[in-house]
């Protein structure tokens, strides 16, 4: 990490989904005690913070997103004991803890809804987003929820519609109202207190909606879907611009900053989903000192499949709209298909894939490490844990569910880590049955058996993160794109101590070009497979390239 930048700016997270870190109590969820015992690996690996996905009070319609106490401790999860235990644990351990706040809605379970909903005239009635039937009674206009079906439900008690853009147990509060503001701002507040050092907030870009409730346009034929989004997902048949990043909610990102700059060191990291564009947006986001410290999108995830081109279009616009690197990389998270299945079509690999599959591994990782800003490992991806095939009756996903079998949802990428290959339950639980399925496919990828194998992904995603950290050019460099012919992306991040060159050959064959410049050497000989010889830069199948000039 950069001492003169930010921790946050170059940091590497590393993002834990509670429910299937670790068990401690054998019920076969996951919880914060297991997150503790857990909590060594992540500090081996080399990662400067932890995400932890929500672990607040909660129904669980949707695992956590659906809020009934912002300020209360899930007892599914455990106790506000063990939460500081997690904390301390994190912070003895040279790590920083970012937690992740859902600011856009609340659980219909929620005091403030349950008021709410009763009458037109309580000190919560306008709270949420209600709104009168259209004059055929029903819905106030053509919003779709992203999990399916109209964003608005009819509430009787109140003879309205509420606005959920999830689930309809998600209904969203009114940010247009001051004290549901200041009340969001209470509750980072509260945890700001209690000493984590960030937030991760959940779909930060839904804030808002258009007063007017116009009608979402139908989606041209000819006009692309957002990043990450599926083709088959009717959310998209509409350009959402009645929910998505409304102009309105851009000044109510200065006093969420505000109250961060309340407190040292701090930060704050946005979640920008299911924008038309999701570069443009982030970058809107995190402009100057009084918005987000930083956002993260899909941009990574949505290429399809892995190409030069694409990687070049994504970090061409990265470079123009991010001169700072106020940009978090991910290559997944807990709502993608695992990154190991990611570009094998219809999760049947090709010969060729099979064939180096480890070496695109390691690509990955190493792309991860060389762009600018900083970057996010969703827990197991380090392990090449593939996409898991949850049968229906195992399913748990609320999008999923509601979206079977076009949508298989989110269930794949959510199942328990292994930690154990040849324990009942991979060591991640006691339980006769966790709450979502350990594959098979996933035991010999286990992480008593990578930590054991010098030439694992595991071991490799460390080697990676250690040396990033120690080259000055990946903390505070500038990234130049270089001009070549598809498969291969090469790139400089300039730094006036050590330039690194970084190529990358995107083909499952080997290429040979002339090298970025004729006084180059490879360096970090245990992470890639390269040689220069007379100016010539071989690079064998997903191979990569990592250069500096002697000196």
């Amino acid at each position: 990490m950069s001492p003169s930048a930010p921790w946050w700016r170059d940091a590497v997270i590393y993002q834990i989904y509670p429910r299937s870190f670790m068990d401690s109590t054998g019920d076969g969820t996951g919880d914060l005690a297991g997150i503790t015992q857990r909590l060594d690996y992540v500090a081996d690996l080399g990662a400067d913070a932890i995400w932890v996905s929500p672990f607040v009070q909660s129904p669980m319609a949707d695992f956590g997103y659906d809020v009934s106490d912002f300020c209360a401790i899930e007892p599914l999860f455990g106790s506000m004991t063990q939460f500081r235990r997690l904390l301390d644990r994190t912070h003895a351990l040279g790590m920083r803890f970012i937690m992740d706040q859902v600011w856009n809605h609340s659980s219909d379970q929620h005091p403030w809804f349950q008021a709410s909903r009763r009458s037109r005239d309580n000190d919560k009635a306008d709270w949420y987003v209600w709104a009168d039937p259209a004059a055929d009674g029903g819905p106030p206009n053509n919003w779709r929820a992203t999990f399916g079906g109209p964003a608005w439900t009819w509430e009787p008690l109140r003879q309205q519609y509420y606005l959920h853009n999830f689930l309809t147990q998600q209904p969203d509060l009114n940010w247009f109202n001051p004290q549901v503001r200041a009340a969001m701002l209470d509750v980072g507040r509260y945890w700001l207190d209690e000493g984590v050092d960030g937030f991760r907030l959940d779909v930060i870009n839904f804030l808002g909606h258009d007063p007017d409730l116009a009608d979402n346009p139908r989606r041209p034929a000819n006009m692309p879907r957002p990043a990450g989004a599926d083709p088959r997902d009717p959310y998209f048949e509409t350009v959402n611009t009645g929910t998505v990043c409304r102009p309105e909610a851009l000044p109510w990102l200065t006093d969420i900053r505000s109250l961060l700059d309340e407190y040292p060191d701090r930060m704050v990291l946005g979640e920008i989903s299911s924008a038309e564009d999701t570069l443009a947006a982030a970058a809107e986001y995190v402009h100057g000192e009084d918005r987000l410290h930083c956002a993260y999108n899909a941009a990574l995830i949505s290429h399809e499949p892995f190409t030069r081109d694409g990687l070049t279009e994504v970090v061409e616009q990265v470079n123009l709209r991010f001169p700072d690197h106020r940009l978090c990389w991910t290559f997944g998270t807990h709502d993608f298909p695992r990154l190991k299945s990611r570009w094998w079509p219809q999760g049947r690999p090709e010969a060729s894939q099979v064939e180096h599959g480890d070496a695109l591994d390691r690509l990955l990782c190493l792309l991860l490490m060389v762009l600018p800003g900083s970057c996010c490992i969703y827990q197991g991806d380090e392990l090449g844990l593939p996409q898991a095939q949850v049968p229906l009756e195992r399913m748990r996903d609320p999008y999923g569910l509601a979206n079977y079998p076009l949508l298989l949802g989110r269930d794949g990428c959510r199942t328990p880590m292994p930690w154990m290959r040849y324990d009942a339950g991979a060591g991640f639980s006691d339980a006769d049955e966790t709450w979502l399925p350990i594959p098979d496919a996933h035991r010999p990828l286990a992480v008593d058996q990578q930590t054991d194998d010098a030439g694992s992904l595991l071991q490799f995603y460390r080697a990676a993160i250690d040396w990033r950290r120690r080259h000055p050019a990946l903390g505070t460099g500038t990234l130049r794109l270089l001009p070549t012919a598809d498969p291969v992306l090469s790139l400089v991040r300039d730094h006036p101590e050590q330039p690194l060159w970084c190529v990358f050959n995107l083909a499952a064959h080997s290429v040979t070009q002339h090298a970025p410049r004729q006084d180059l050497h490879p360096v970090a000989a245990d992470l890639t497979d390269s040689a220069v010889r007379e100016g010539q830069l071989t690079l064998p199948p997903y191979g990569v390239a990592l250069l500096v000039r002697p000196g």
